[in-house]
């Protein structure tokens, strides 16, 4: 009994000296005007542990999480790369991924409210691109699918496309063919977020055009914009938002992007694959250590936009996309925005009521309107 104890205080104390390692970190690493850095760095430590708390994302954490995209046999819906459809329109096209398995075990099209939004203000917000929902789980439309008043509701718009991406096949022939089949992806602690990072550059550089994450909400059109990213602190630019031309720069700017992710490539860290991509290139590119340096006159023309832009609300203070007291503040923040990120890894399991003035209510009621009106009374 006493060596138990003695174990359950020593794991008590370990876990408090960390707790306060975080703490100390948070609170004094600061840049001259008062502001936190590193921040990504914060972020990277803290997702991870935290969506562990929640059961459905435990799936995620383990060698065989992306096992269901090798599941052909049941899926009913258009490759990617089919030539029924004509392709995506090189460098005019928007991209989601869906990476997670919720469709290979569900029948018909499988979506939140919240990912059908970000899908909904991208083409409303852009109705002369295309819009491709790509799901790398199969997918068996039957019945339900037309019961299902979001997706009916997606499907409305004509520039929405949904196609199913054969995982193995859509690596083959592109840089990304040699890293794949050597095991790297499937070995990862993070199978399907570290696929999702590989899609969205390996994606940018058979297409070009731009890539979402599906818990960014377009708030403006991508009209005159090309080649940028979005800066989520003073030292990281994120990657929830791209666009690479198809040629050119853009191009260019792809091809480094898988490049340096198979050569600096972690299983064992969640945000280096994705974010520490864009960022480590755009370094390189722009010879620049800090993001403020990154200027398009250092980077060829390429824009890293501020943390307004795209990331208008810091990742830790996300509890305010849904806090109905300082609505008038938050949404005062956001004016100025493009899109807007709601950080869904710690936000995903927090209601929006239909019909309050939480600011992520008041947001998808103007941009994503079909999708709020028909998601019942949580959104």
């Amino acid at each position: 009994m006493k060596r138990r104890m003695r174990r359950w205080n020593f794991t008590l104390c370990l876990t408090a000296v960390c707790a306060l390692f975080v703490v100390m970190l948070w609170v004094t690493v600061t840049d001259d005007t008062g502001s936190i850095i590193g921040g990504s760095f914060l972020y990277r430590i803290a997702a991870p542990v935290l969506t562990l708390g929640s059961t459905s994302n435990l799936s995620d954490v383990n060698t065989n999480g992306i096992s269901c995209y090798d599941d052909e046999a049941s899926n009913t819906v258009e490759e990617i790369t089919s030539s029924v459809s004509p392709p995506p329109t090189k460098g005019k096209s928007i991209f989601f991924h869906e990476t997670s398995c919720a469709s290979s075990t569900q029948d018909g099209i499988v979506l939140t409210a919240r990912q059908a939004c970000a899908v909904e203000s991208a083409a409303k917000m852009n109705p002369d691109l295309e819009v491709y929902l790509l799901f790398t789980a199969p997918i068996n439309l039957r019945n339900s699918t037309l019961k299902n008043k979001i997706v009916t509701q997606l499907l409305s718009y004509p520039n929405i496309h949904v196609r199913h991406l054969h995982f193995e096949k859509y690596f083959m022939g592109s840089p990304l063919e040699k890293w794949y089949k050597g095991g790297a992806l499937k070995a990862s602690r993070w199978p399907r977020s570290h696929a999702s990072d590989a899609l969205r550059f390996l994606t940018l550089w058979k297409y070009g055009g731009t890539y979402l994450d599906l818990d960014v909400i377009v708030t403006r059109s991508f009209s005159g914009l090309s080649n940028f990213a979005g800066a989520e602190s003073n030292t990281d630019v994120a990657a929830g938002v791209l666009n690479f031309d198809s040629e050119g720069l853009g191009h260019e700017m792809a091809e480094a992007c898988l490049d340096n992710l198979q050569s600096e490539f972690r299983g064992d860290d969640w945000g280096n694959n994705g974010p520490g991509v864009i960022t480590r290139v755009l370094k390189k590119l722009c010879g620049a250590q800090k993001v403020r340096d990154m200027t398009p006159e250092r980077c060829r023309g390429f824009v890293v936009h501020p943390p307004t832009a795209f990331y208008p609300i810091p990742w830790r203070q996300w509890k305010l996309y849904f806090d109905e007291s300082a609505s008038a503040k938050t949404m005062a923040r956001l004016k100025n925005s493009i899109a807007i990120h709601v950080w869904n890894k710690f936000s995903a399991t927090k209601n929006v009521t239909v019909g309050s003035r939480q600011p992520y209510g008041l947001i998808a009621q103007e941009f994503c309107p079909k999708v709020y009106s028909h998601c019942g009374p949580i959104f």
